[in-house]
């Protein structure tokens, strides 16, 4: 069985290779595999876990390239089907450091990643993969919303459903119409992952403490919340720890939270103590903030060990 399945947005996200220039004055790019889920699976394949995306790309060169991608990556590729008729979605991004990224998602009409059926679903490979990771932007149209709560469904709570509250409003036809999902979601899943603007979503506070208090609440087990450069917050009902940040001169900072989620994933599998899990993942995501790609620059367990040991002697 697969260790890391992952289910969602997926695409091909193309860079500048000037920093600090507009898209309208960009003259070269480098093309990555792109999606957040997509990036995610990559990530916990670097740390030697075995990984599968659940998902859809266009029937073009874009969408064959997803395949070439994700085997190059060591990432099971079963699960990713081409809709007819509709583009594999294309972001592009302004590279701005250290904290402006501009990003622009073409997924018109519609992407291909959110036409996952729930009769498609392999419920086996959802039942039993060790865990499950889902984004809210899997909740924003039908069918893949429906999908996702069968996905849920099969699941029943297993140990290591994990949300990641990543919401962009850009990719919702309603916006207004998260809050209610993401709450209902919640019921569903054991981890939730977010930022202080994505957990404001899911909990109606930006505060970081009560955050993670109403995501417990709401009947997850472990709450992560992003801070920043507060660091990060996780919190059981058993415990709650904070992890400082890892200090980087940042390229690009939109890969990070995916490299943190893969990260994530293998200290969650490995049984490791939160504060471990949560360090270890503060430092992958730090490292590919200071990288160009996303995907590309996802690192491998020991550059992250030698990052921690670096901090611990500094």
């Amino acid at each position: 069985m697969t260790e890391v399945l992952t289910m969602g947005r997926i695409g091909v996200d193309v860079y500048p290779l000037q920093v600090g220039v507009s898209l309208r004055e960009v003259e070269t790019f480098g093309k990555y595999l792109g999606g957040s889920p997509a990036n995610v699976a990559v990530a916990a394949a670097r740390h030697g876990r075995s990984a599968a995306v659940i998902s859809r790309t266009g029937a073009d060169p874009f969408g064959e390239f997803i395949h070439d991608a994700l085997r190059g990556y060591g990432v099971d590729d079963r699960y990713v089907t081409p809709v007819e008729g509709l583009p594999t979605p294309v972001t592009f991004c302004e590279i701005r450091p250290p904290e402006d990224f501009p990003i622009f998602f073409y997924r018109w009409p519609k992407a291909p990643d959110l036409e996952i059926h729930p009769h498609e679903l392999d419920r086996d490979a959802i039942a039993g993969a060790d865990l499950f990771w889902a984004t809210v932007t899997g909740l924003s149209q039908e069918p893949s919303r429906s999908a996702h709560f069968a996905a849920w469904e099969v699941r029943d709570r297993r140990r290591f459903t994990v949300l990641d509250l990543d919401y962009r409003p850009t990719l919702w036809p309603d916006p207004a119409e998260a809050p209610e999902l993401v709450r209902r979601a919640l019921g569903h899943v054991t981890v939730a992952v977010g930022n202080l603007d994505e957990v404001e979503v899911a909990t109606g506070t930006r505060d970081p403490h009560e955050a993670a208090k109403a995501l417990l609440d709401a009947g997850v087990e472990l709450a992560v919340v992003k801070q920043g450069s507060a660091g990060v917050l996780g919190m059981t009902r058993e415990e709650t720890v904070t992890v400082p940040p890892v200090p980087v001169e940042v390229v690009n900072g939109l890969g990070a939270g995916d490299a943190f989620g893969g990260a994530l994933c293998h200290g969650l599998l490995a049984g490791w103590p939160l504060e471990r899990t949560l360090r270890f993942a503060n430092a992958a995501g730090a490292i590919v903030a200071g990288r160009l790609a996303c995907a590309p620059a996802m690192p491998t367990t020991e550059e992250v060990e030698a990052i921690l040991a670096r901090e611990t002697h500094a």
